[in-house]
């Protein structure tokens, strides 16, 4: 039983290292990101989606949201799975010491079986709803960021905006032209974005 409240904290321990480790780590990309882009249409830029990821304030929001629920889920899955192994315990203790007929061990016995297996399966359930949590947070995220890329594109008329990421060697863009780096332009419009959709949505 332990395994499985282990695992539900290890799911949700690896899905919050995978969002963080997605939001801390620095291109080598970005080292000259303090520069100005000077990319003219028709040029190929690029734009270092971890600083994105860690700078973007929608992104940061979503990930307090979403943490928040999964620290709530695995609060609930401990004290379920707590009180259950409590009551195995108890109930091997009075077996080690006699303290009930046969007849009646077999039939809590049973009835602790029939706790355990559904304890199981609303362990499985709300470790699916962790993943699915972790998920629609990442897919919000990166419909917002897509749908601001496509609409700040259509302004600037680039041939092509890659995305990079890495920090020893970061791909697909090892190394470029400080001047086709245009992360800082991709925050600022996104965030600027994102102040203006919660303060239409207070309205």
């Amino acid at each position: 039983m332990k395994k499985v409240i282990l695992g539900i904290i290890a799911t949700a321990g690896a899905a919050a290292l995978i969002s963080l480790s997605s939001c801390n780590s620095t291109s080598g990309t970005s080292a000259n990101t303090g520069a100005d882009s000077t990319a003219v249409a028709g040029s190929i830029v690029y734009f270092d989606l971890d600083r994105v990821l860690q700078e973007y304030d929608m992104a940061n929001d979503l990930r307090s949201v979403t943490e928040t629920k999964i620290n709530s889920i695995n609060q609930e899955v401990n004290r379920r799975g707590n009180k259950l192994e409590k009551d195995i315990k108890t109930f091997q203790d009075k077996i080690n010491k006699g303290l009930m007929t046969q007849s009646v061990a077999e039939i809590q016995g049973k009835k602790l079986e029939d706790q355990r297996n559904s304890f199981q399966q609303y362990a499985a359930q709300k470790q699916q709803e962790i993943v699915e949590e972790q998920q629609v947070m990442m897919n919000q995220i990166a419909d917002a960021i897509k749908t601001f890329i496509d609409e700040f594109n259509a302004e600037k008329g680039y041939a092509m905006i890659l995305t990079t990421q890495g920090d020893i060697l970061p791909a697909p863009v090892v190394t470029a032209d400080p001047a086709l780096d245009i992360t800082d332009a991709v925050l600022e419009g996104l965030n600027a974005a994102y102040v203006k959709s919660k303060a239409e949505n207070k309205q």
